[in-house]
Order: C-alpha cells, then sequence, then structure tokens
C-alpha cells in the first residue's frame, strides 16, 4: 500500500510541476525541479509519466526543440512560437486558432478533426537583438 501511495505521489507531483509552468519544461528540467523535495525520484519515472500523460491527453509534446522534446501541462487550443536559436517557447494569447481552419481541416481529411496545434518557428527578439 505505501509503494502505491508513493507511486501516485510522484506522478501526481509529476502532472503539478507540468501544470504550473509557462516554460514549457524538457524531462530533464522536471527532474531538477523535483529531486529536490522527492530525493528517490528518478529520470526513468519521470520519462515514462510523461509518455503516460501524454497518451492519456493530459499533457501534450511540442515535438523536439534543439535536440530534446519539450512538453506543455496546458492541453487547451494555443498557439506556440519557438526560436530556432535559442529554443525558447512561447504562448502566443493573443492568437487563436481560426474555426474556419478546423472546418476546412475536417473537409479535407474526410473526417473529424478533434485537435489543432499551431506552431510558429523564427527568431525571438532577444536572439535577433544579438
Amino acid at each position: 500500500m505505501e509503494q502505491t501511495v508513493k507511486r501516485f505521489r510522484k506522478r501526481d507531483a509529476i502532472l503539478t510541476c507540468l501544470r504550473q509552468t509557462v516554460v514549457h519544461p524538457s524531462a530533464d528540467w522536471v527532474f531538477a525541479q523535483l529531486k529536490p523535495e522527492i530525493p528517490d525520484l528518478s529520470l526513468g519515472t519521470v520519462y515514462r509519466n510523461l509518455a503516460l500523460f501524454k497518451e492519456q491527453g493530459l499533457i501534450m509534446s511540442l515535438g523536439t526543440v534543439n535536440g530534446v522534446e519539450r512538453f506543455d501541462g496546458n492541453t487547451a487550443p494555443h498557439v506556440h512560437f519557438i526560436c530556432t536559436e535559442c529554443g525558447k517557447v512561447d504562448d502566443l494569447h493573443t492568437i487563436s486558432v481560426p474555426e474556419e481552419l478546423k472546418n476546412t481541416a475536417a473537409q479535407s481529411c474526410g473526417g473529424r478533426i478533434d485537435g489543432c496545434q499551431l506552431l510558429f518557428t523564427g527568431i525571438c527578439a532577444e536572439c535577433a537583438n544579438k
């Protein structure tokens, strides 16, 4: 029983960590944040739980940024920007995914669209000013 409680404590901590940050973290970042408060946490546990959360739709993957998979605990439809220089990931809250785009996609595929991720890439302001 105690081992089950510990396993869920770690799982809950990983999900909470993802949902409470806006940095779009990697597994390594999540591990580094939680390791001080959960000394017996392993990086493998973080990876396994991130895969489970992704499969369950509790988080989403933004794909690989500079060779590292990045995650978002906010699964509501929203737009992202990724800097191709520094790897910074930002939410673009002032832009929404147009409903007509979803409708056009549904017509094109002949099926049902359940979600959409709109992602812009380029150079962030900080990198552009270097």
